[in-house]
């Protein structure tokens, strides 16, 4: 079955010093999470977290990390990850250079390749670096999205880490992805899209707003995936609130913590 676990990208406001970290991590534990994942975090030693972690009884099931330290850091990261025990990282996605050069297929191919390379150096250290998208990699080139074109162009080691939220905005259907992506998906992130009577679209607790969450949830097990993810990017009340909003809809649904 899968388990629930917090992004703490979602509290990133409250996490600037270890003080901060860890007395976030017990609300996060308090409110019935018992796995999260690393992001947004301030300067903290990767020792003082693992401690931190083990002693809220914390599993770290995924984290995200830069592009830029895992291609100059890479043994660093493979470090901090042994000592989490934590088998998965990602990248927060790739957004191609913003200068006059024009963004084409091949812009998608080329970093498909690059990434694969990368993916070899962390192969024997048991951490798989994966992907996770957001709305941008829905545009079309030649008949085709851009995350279509990493799909089939990454490594099968590369693992995807698909948004519902994001992938609906861009227009997918987050089943579909999610059928697509299956035995490549441990970890999913979740967080709800609702609607103002002004026809804006906005980030909600999962559960508040209008994502087919049955399906999504059908899928997602028929997938195998391990780790339900609950990240809201924009909170629009405490994010702690949210957290735990998002939590009491998923429990309620039968998904454990």
């Amino acid at each position: 079955m899968p388990t629930l676990a917090a992004q703490m990208y979602t509290l990133r406001d409250y996490t600037k010093t270890p003080a901060d970290i860890k007395s976030t991590l017990r609300r996060v534990k308090k409110i019935g999470y018992n796995a999260v994942q690393l992001s947004a975090l301030g300067k903290i030693d990767p020792h003082e977290l693992a401690a931190i972690l083990k002693g809220e009884g914390l599993t770290c099931c995924a984290t995200h990390t830069s592009l830029d330290r895992m291609q100059n850091q890479t043994q660093a990261v493979i470090d901090e990850h042994l000592l989490w025990d934590c088998q998965l990282t990602a990248i927060g996605g790739f957004s191609p250079p913003s200068d006059k050069t024009p963004v084409t297929q091949q812009t998608w191919l080329d970093f498909a390749h690059q990434y694969n390379d990368l993916a070899k150096k962390f192969a024997a250290s048991g951490l798989r670096l994966g992907y996770h998208n957001h709305s941008h990699e829905l545009a079309h080139f030649n008949g085709q999205t851009a995350l279509q074109i990493l799909l089939e162009n990454f490594d099968p080691s590369i693992w995807m880490e698909i948004d519902v939220y994001w992938i609906t905005h861009g227009g997918g259907d987050p089943v579909q992805w999610i059928n697509r992506c299956a035995t490549r998906l441990p970890a999913i992130h979740f967080k709800d899209m609702a609607i103002t009577l002004a026809r804006k679209q906005f980030m909600a607790e999962v559960g508040e707003g209008n994502l087919n969450w049955p399906g999504i949830l059908i899928a997602a097990k028929q997938a195998g995936t391990q780790w339900f993810i609950v990240e809201q990017d924009e909170c629009y009340r405490d994010p702690f609130l949210s957290l735990q909003t998002s939590f009491e809809h998923l429990r309620d649904w039968g998904v454990k913590a």
